[in-house]
Order: C-alpha cells, then sequence, then structure tokens
C-alpha cells in the first residue's frame, strides 16, 4: 500500500520551495548574476552539508525507512571536493570552514541522525531531487556567468551513472511511496523538510552581503571607466 509520501513531500513544500527561490541570492543566480567568490564559499557550505548527510545515510543504509532514500549515485562529497579543488587550490581542505548557516544545517543533521533517523527523508529529498531537476540548468548559468569552460568548477551538477534523470527522480518517489509511515510521521517528514528550505535560505543571506558588494564595486569600476575615457575624449577634442 502506497503512502503517498512524494505527493505529500511535494505539496507540503511547495511554498518553502517558493520562497528558497526568491530570495536575492538566488535571484541574482538565475538571472546570471554570479560572482565567483560568493559562489565559491557556497560551494564550501555546501560541501560540509553533504559530508555530513552522506555519513549519516551510509551509516543508518540499513535502517527501514532511510534504506529506502540511500542511494550512492547521488552522493554529492565527491564532486563537490573536485569543485573546492578547483576554486581554492590544492590546498583547500586548509581554507575552507562552514559559516553559521552552514554549521546550523549540519548540526541538524546529526542531531536528527542520532534521535530519528527517519527525518533524514526530508533533507535526502529536499537536497537531491532540486539537484538533479535543476542542475543542467544552473551549470549552464554558473559557466556562463563566471567564464567556466566544461569540466571546470561544476563537477557538482554531474551525475554520472545516472543515464536518465527523469526516469531515476520517477524511481525515487515510488521508493518514498514505498515506505511504511503514519501521518504524524509523515507529517514530520514535511516539517524537516520545509525546515532543510529555511536552513538553505540562511545560507544564500548570508551571501547576498557578498554579493552586493561585487555587484556595487562592478557598478562602480563600471561607472568610473565610463568617466575616464569622457575626459580622455573631452581632453582629445579639445
Amino acid at each position: 500500500m502506497s503512502s503517498n509520501l512524494a505527493l505529500k513531500l511535494r505539496e507540503g513544500t511547495q511554498k518553502a520551495h517558493t520562497m528558497a527561490e526568491n530570495v536575492g541570492f538566488v535571484r541574482c543566480f538565475l538571472r546570471g548574476v554570479v560572482e565567483k567568490n560568493s559562489y565559491r564559499k557556497l560551494v564550501a557550505n555546501f560541501y560540509f552539508v553533504y559530508a555530513a548527510m552522506e555519513e549519516e545515510l551510509e551509516r543508518h543504509k540499513d535502517h527501514p525507512v532511510v534504506s529506502k532514500v540511500y542511494f550512492p549515485e547521488l552522493h554529492r562529497k565527491q564532486t563537490l571536493e573536485q569543485d573546492l579543488a578547483y576554486y581554492y587550490g590544492s590546498n583547500w581542505r586548509e581554507q575552507v570552514a562552514p559559516s553559521a548557516g552552514g554549521q546550523l544545517y549540519v548540526d541538524r543533521i546529526r542531531e536528527i541522525a542520532n534521535t530519528q533517523p527517519e527525518l533524514l527523508v526530508g533533507h535526502s529529498y529536499t537536497r537531491y531531487l532540486g539537484d538533479l531537476s535543476g542542475g543542467q540548468i544552473l551549470k549552464g548559468i554558473a559557466q556562463r556567468a563566471m567564464n567556466l569552460l566544461e569540466g571546470e568548477g561544476t563537477a557538482f551538477y554531474e551525475f554520472d551513472t545516472i543515464t536518465d534523470e527523469k526516469a531515476f527522480k520517477a524511481a525515487y518517489r515510488a521508493s518514498l511511496d514505498e515506505i511504511d509511515v503514519d501521518e504524524a510521521m509523515a507529517e514530520a517528514m514535511v516539517t524537516e523538510a520545509n525546515d532543510a528550505f529555511g536552513i538553505n535560505m540562511k545560507l544564500f543571506q548570508e551571501l547576498e552581503g557578498n554579493l552586493v558588494k561585487a555587484i556595487g564595486q562592478m557598478l562602480f569600476n563600471s561607472l568610473t571607466n565610463r568617466r575616464r575615457r569622457g575626459s580622455t575624449e573631452l581632453a582629445t577634442a579639445e
């Protein structure tokens, strides 16, 4: 008998999903405004988040509920390590640390893994289905905005062992519906997924200050260069 958990998660997180997409950092990203320093800090935070989540999914892979969302082919830790090496260099481990929002995210994953591992389903759903759904679009935006060549700094968006993303997402949702949970647990999973969206929004909001400064600097440089060109043209005309 289906638990309809996939539908409950999709419908129960629609509002949070929309809110997350309307955070300034994300709206700028979707419009092609991406500043490399802000982006690499996001990648660093994602590394700590995914590392924690994947360690806990691995630890609980035989759990009757968690086992239903244990798909190693989705794991992002290794791809994030590749991207961090690109953005920070070979000694990236000495340079990165989670922000306050990133640490909050990690702490929450560790907490539920120790107290109520079933709720890891909410985090897996929120992160991985989003990665699969918009990954190629976001990859293209990042490449264009930061002038990246193919294979540079976008490994996070590549799922090399998944040949049909649409079919995989359907299989993932079917696996969710095989989970035997009562209404109270289903609601708790939806709540946890919404909380994950909320923490993710904090990560984006932390980066907005850096992005605004970078945009302001670019605008200032642009105006300054225009004024310099104007002065040169005026001097030539005289």
